[in-house]
């Protein structure tokens, strides 16, 4: 186990992409922990998804400030503006930087390059830019499994040689491992980059399966499931991935040198995952199910006639499967919620939210 070294009291924690469906769910988090910090949320709002779900999560981040010892600041903005950035470190020189602000998505990368390029690797450099220039204790930033590509050893591990990405989506985060590795390494910048594995779960993101396949469903479509439906996803919960990232918050790699005098990168890469792939069928059957308990879908729904079984789609990998055995060994921590409880909480919050 790992021993704190990182404490937030008075502290200020930089939070890019806290509109975002993890981004949000932290900075709540942080809120509720009541050790008087200030957090500085930036997201640049865009419509890549339904605008109207990351204006819910900051609503529901404004109301869990209102009862909360530390500070809440939000600014709109850009991680690709280089200027904004440095507006916003020279304003707040932020003690800890989470950055989970990026474009996501394996298929849009295929079709839209270039605002990956713009977010995930320009915007990454300005975030460790900025970080060289100021006294930042620890910088987290998001990684993905998409980095093991087709991969054919499993569980993943950390210790996987993988260079061989399958999307641009991927490559741009197996880059920000790389330029994080080396700021860490020239400017002795304590960084840990976090591959987290197929996040769901209440206000997600709609791009991701659980999501459109609710939507569809409620909509009378037909679901596509790729690979014939033998697929394997290392489903997480959003809460277990939140508990994850702020155990890791406060354990920033140590500052030491090697044996030429020189210092040693304090760096350090963890898969946050469920370490309990679950078949893509088996997955489908359950969200059905805890979406007629609902009350979403009718009790007399035939779900089964709405699937269509497809060839897999470019980009895509058959399974993600999370060694977790180096996160358990350094916070204690392994996540926990089952893909049921996990789908009842969403399928519950969907009925709400969309008042069906």
């Amino acid at each position: 186990m790992l021993n704190r070294n990182v404490f937030f009291e008075g502290k200020k924690i930089l939070v890019t992409g806290a509109a975002g469906f993890i981004g949000a769910n932290l900075v709540m988090r942080l809120l509720a922990e009541g050790e008087g910090m200030t957090v500085i949320g930036v997201d640049n709002m865009n419509d890549y998804y339904d605008v109207s779900i990351k204006e819910y999560r900051l609503s529901e981040i404004e109301r869990a400030a209102k009862g909360s010892r530390s500070s809440w600041i939000f600014k709109k903005g850009n991680i690709g503006d280089g200027d904004f950035i440095k507006e916003i470190f020279d304003e707040y020189s932020p003690s800890v930087v989470v950055n989970l602000a990026a474009q996501a998505g394996v298929r849009y990368s295929i079709t839209n390059p270039d605002v990956y390029v713009e977010s995930n690797l320009i915007g990454f450099y300005n975030i460790l830019e900025a970080c060289r220039h100021h006294e930042v204790e620890h910088l987290v930033y998001a990684s993905s499994s998409s980095v093991y590509g087709s991969n054919k050893k499993i569980p993943y591990s950390t210790e996987d040689k993988v260079d061989n990405p399958v999307s641009l989506y991927a490559a741009t985060k197996k880059s920000n491992e790389l330029m994080a590795h080396a700021y860490s390494k020239l400017y002795n910048i304590p960084s840990t980059g976090l591959r987290f594995f197929t996040v769901y779960g209440p206000a997600g993101r709609p791009d991701m399966a659980y999501f459109g396949f609710t939507n569809k469903l409620i909509s009378g479509k037909t679901i596509e499931i790729f690979n014939y439906g033998n697929c394997k996803r290392d489903f997480t919960y959003v809460d277990d991935i939140v508990e994850g990232v702020l155990r890791v918050m406060r354990c920033a790699p140590e500052k030491t040198d090697g044996e030429d005098g020189l210092p040693l990168p304090p760096y350090r890469v963890y898969n946050i995952g469920n370490n309990s792939p679950e078949n893509l069928l088996d997955f489908v059957n359950i969200l059905g199910e805890e979406l007629i308990s609902a009350g979403v879908l009718p009790a007399d729904f035939d779900l089964e006639g709405r699937k269509k079984l497809v060839p897999m789609q470019p980009g895509d990998v058959p399974v993600t499967f999370a060694d977790t055995s180096a996160l358990e060994r350094d916070f204690g921590f392994k996540p926990s919620t089952t893909l049921r409880e996990g789908l009842r909480r969403f399928a519950r919050w969907y009925k709400e939210f969309y008042k069906v």
